[in-house]
């Protein structure tokens, strides 16, 4: 992040800290130094032992929770203190102080991208000082005191840093935001990435919902009669919507393992830049907790991992989250609406953001913003300018996870779980996932458990066909806003209900969200849980979490399937029929693609039986050709010789993706001879159509074209045209994306003409990744990060992990104290305050 153009007497000024370059001893222990910024807590002593292993992986060892946060908190802003220092200033609504209110966030994230400006209203609206009272409040002792230690350490980390020559994060060393924090920015950066599923999609629309200011009466615009998607800017729904962020996970119950121990494979498909990332840690208080895994930037807490007796992932859910509610306004008053007759007044929020001005100088912009009782109005005129607040109608929104703030105590309590069973009933009690499924196995269970248990808006099939108002069954036709309620808010009726066994008001019951438990598998790769195993497909739960087999599965879910069954019908090529710890990392990262396996073959038949085609526009972009004669020869011989995979010698995988994510535009109907099945939701839709020759021969000629102008030869090797660079250097990769029926993912937003399909904006694919089994003598755990601990080009963890990960090397994770101390990258610095 570059700093705003200011004097650094300025930006010191602003915070009123001392800019000089800090300096470091280099010592292996760290003591007390002269540095005392505001509200930092000096009333404890803390000390902890940072060890770090092969690839710079942290193991934070501590005596108590307080000094385990110090130890994560340092050791997460070593690596990450710039990406973590801007978050900071996000969460508190602070960015268009420091960079301008028309600059934005240069990395993506779960929050909807939006101007600085929008960005701090709405989180001084969201997540305001009662919010963060209410979070701290619901959290147990525990966890209280691992998150002012983690506020502590990371504080801590700026002393180090101011006291060291080196060249660490250049960045933001000298940025005016990069200040020390306080407890309570750790709880608005947990209570932010509790909202990723629903108000975190729509910060535009809730930052500019405001009553309608045109005088004597603002006229309501009409909606055309139906509401088809081109009639909706929808905005992107990161977490939830249908081409966002996701993941994989298979478990494999010990009948189908090839040891007596069950088996888990973890990888979500994330953030590999910004504050959303994962990060790889392992956090130890001798005889209270020892667990290994990975949590986002900020989060003291492991989300993925595992510990001497459970093992859990988790993939992105398709049970909604939010729900709209149509205001029917009074009369006289454009900010109170009805309920059951009777006027209710909304609350107004009045709110200031401080900014900075191209002079330097620091204004303010004022705005009020409004909750209602379900919670902050939103703009949806930003969708269509029809459904804009006006004189008669508005529109709240309400996030199920806005009330939930039990899910980093359902972590931390995961952390420590003795076994599946406690685990199970863990997620039972706390009912506080906030926005993704999860599988997990157990040291001496059998069974495996997936489940899509957690925080869900209780909503009933004859409420949505009572409550759905015209405006919400139109936009519920719109694939990417199904199943969303968008109920009458004049009604109180028409409320989110609550169940005899619901961990909040509005939410579902543990009874009435669906698990699953079986001795051979589970998976999940972002569909429904209905498929979790197609052996026994699951349905009978309210149609809030997710659809049961009207469409047809994603190809990564199909080939996700076709590979936990391959293995135990054994079929796909390795030894024997069961699942191996050894087998399981190779097949997760054979970089098979799907729609090149079933349809190739049929593809090049129907484009490739002459020499040229004439292109006429491409089906992706709309571009014009006057009926251009494009030679493909070229192309099928490359296509007909590639072997059907992503991995990085393989040549033309390029060709196919250009060609099939313009072939998959065209609707499943006109494009496949077989249509969709239920019944048979793995090998269903097949077969194209040769009445679809015509569109594929375009879709072809079109990715010729965008091969041609990209430079790359038709044989090009996929690790020369996806990558990922690392201080000027670039580092060929292997998968691809989810269209192309990868389950190894590595999706670039890079056209290829743009230099490559390159991994170093804001792509998404594999992560944290983990095969973990138990034996007798302990966890056995093996790991990857692709894009490394660090963010820092001066920090040699900056690359090493991608660079292990691009030639397929799994990390063994030391996990006991034998293996950490005598792993040979071990290196311990104790770290102390008093």
């Amino acid at each position: 992040m570059t700093p705003p153009s200011m004097p650094v007497t300025t930006k010191c000024a602003l915070l009123a800290l001392v800019c000089p370059l800090f300096s470091f001893a280099a010592s292996n222990v760290l003591e007390n130094q002269q540095f005392s910024p505001p509200n930092f807590d000096l009333h404890h002593h803390y000390h902890a032992e940072i060890r770090r292993t092969s690839l710079g992986v942290p193991h934070i060892k501590a005596d108590n929770w307080r000094n385990l946060g110090y130890g994560y908190g340092y050791a997460q802003a070593e690596d990450n203190l710039c990406t973590m220092a801007d978050a900071f200033i996000t969460y508190r609504g602070e960015r268009s102080l420091y960079l301008g209110a028309e600059a934005g966030p240069l990395n993506g994230s779960t929050l909807e991208a939006a101007a600085n400006l929008d960005s701090d209203f709405y989180h001084k609206h969201i997540i305001s000082a009662s919010v963060i009272a209410t979070a701290k409040a619901a959290q147990n002792t525990d966890l209280r005191e691992l998150i002012a230690g983690f506020a502590a350490g990371y504080n801590r980390y700026l002393q180090h840093l101011k006291n060291s020559s080196n060249t660490a994060h250049r960045t933001c060393r000298y940025a005016a935001w990069l200040r020390p924090i306080e407890t309570e920015d750790i709880y608005r950066r947990m209570v932010a990435a509790n909202l990723a599923g629903g108000y975190s999609n729509w910060l535009n629309s809730i930052a500019s919902a405001q009553p309608p200011t045109n005088s004597p009466v603002m006229q309501k615009q009409s909606l055309p009669q139906k509401l088809l998607p081109e009639h909706i800017k929808l905005p992107a729904m990161q977490v939830g919507g249908k081409h966002g962020v996701g993941s994989n996970m298979i478990a494999y119950g010990s009948a189908a393992s090839d040891t007596a121990s069950p088996l888990l494979f973890g990888n979500p498909h994330w953030y590999w830049r910004g504050p959303d990332r994962f990060y790889q840690t392992q956090l130890s208080i001798p005889g209270k907790i020892n667990v290994s895994g990975a949590s986002f930037l900020g989060v003291p807490v492991i989300l993925i991992g595992y510990n001497d007796n459970v093992a859990w992932s988790h993939t992105v859910s398709t049970a909604r989250r939010f729900g709209f509610f149509e205001l029917s306004l009074a009369s006289d008053d454009t900010s109170a609406y009805l309920r059951d007759g009777k006027k209710v007044k909304m609350k107004a929020v009045k709110l200031s953001v401080d900014v900075l001005q191209a002079d330097g100088r620091v204004g303010q912009v004022k705005r009020t913003l409004y909750r209602s009782e379900f919670g902050p109005m939103v703009n949806l005129g930003l969708l269509n300018p029809a459904l804009a607040w006006n004189t008669n109608t508005a529109f709240a929104i309400r996030d199920i996870n806005a009330d939930n703030f039990r899910s980093f105590r359902n972590w931390l309590r995961w952390n420590q779980a003795s076994s599946l069973d406690e685990f199970i009933r863990i997620q039972k009690q706390e009912l506080a996932i906030p926005w993704v499924n999860t599988a997990a196995i157990g040291r001496g269970s059998s069974k495996v458990w997936y489940a899509d248990i957690g925080a869900v808006p209780n909503v009933s099939a004859a409420q949505s066909a009572d409550c759905t108002t015209p405006i919400g069954q139109m936009l519920g036709a719109i694939p990417q806003l199904a199943r969303i309620p968008f109920f009458d808010g004049a009604r109180s009726s028409c409320d989110w209900k609550t169940d005899p066994d619901s961990a909040q008001a509005g939410a579902l019951g543990a009874a009435r969200m669906p698990s699953l438990q079986r001795s051979d598998y589970v998976a999940n790769m972002n569909d429904s849980y209905w498929s979790t195993n197609p052996k026994q497909l699951m349905s009978g739960y309210p149609d809030i979490m997710g659809d049961t087999g009207n469409f047809s599965l994603s190809m990564r879910t199909r080939l996700g399937h076709l590979m936990a069954q391959g293995r135990l019908d054994g079929q796909d090529g390795y030894p024997g029929n069961k699942a191996s710890i050894e087998t399981l990392k190779l097949m997760v990262l054979n970089s098979r693609a799907l729609t090149a396996e079933l349809f190739k073959s049929q593809a090049i038949a129907l484009v490739c039986a002459a020499p040229q085609i004439n292109l006429y526009s491409d089906p992706e972009t709309g571009q014009s050709f006057p009926g251009s004669a494009i030679d493909v020869r070229a192309a099928c011989a490359a296509l007909r010789a590639w072997d059907n995979t992503g991995n990085p010698g393989a040549r033309a995988a390029h060709v196919w993706d250009e060609f099939w994510r313009r072939a998959s535009l065209l609707p499943e109907a006109q494009l496949y001879q077989v249509q969709f099945n239920a019944s048979d939701a793995i090998h269903t839709p097949r077969d194209l159509k040769p009445a679809a020759s015509g569109y594929l021969q375009q879709a072809f000629a079109a990715a010729v074209v965008r091969v041609q102008a990209s430079g790359f030869g038709m044989l090009a090797t996929r690790a020369e045209t996806l990558f990922l660079t690392r201080n000027q250097r670039r580092i060929g990769l292997y998968g691809g994306c989810e269209y192309s029926g990868y389950f190894t993912v590595s999706c670039s937003e890079n056209q290829l003409d743009q230099g490559g399909y390159s991994m170093d904006l804001n792509p998404n694919g594999n992560t944290y990744m983990q095969v973990v089994r138990f034996q007798p003598h302990g966890v056995e755990a093996y790991s990857m990060l692709s894009h490394s601990l660090s963010d820092d080009p001066a920090s040699r963890r900056y690359s090493n992990f991608s660079e292990y990960y691009a030639n397929k090397h799994w990390l063994k994770v030391p996990f006991s104290e034998h293996e950490i101390r005598n792993d040979a990258g071990y290196q311990s610095l104790v770290i102390s305050q008093h």
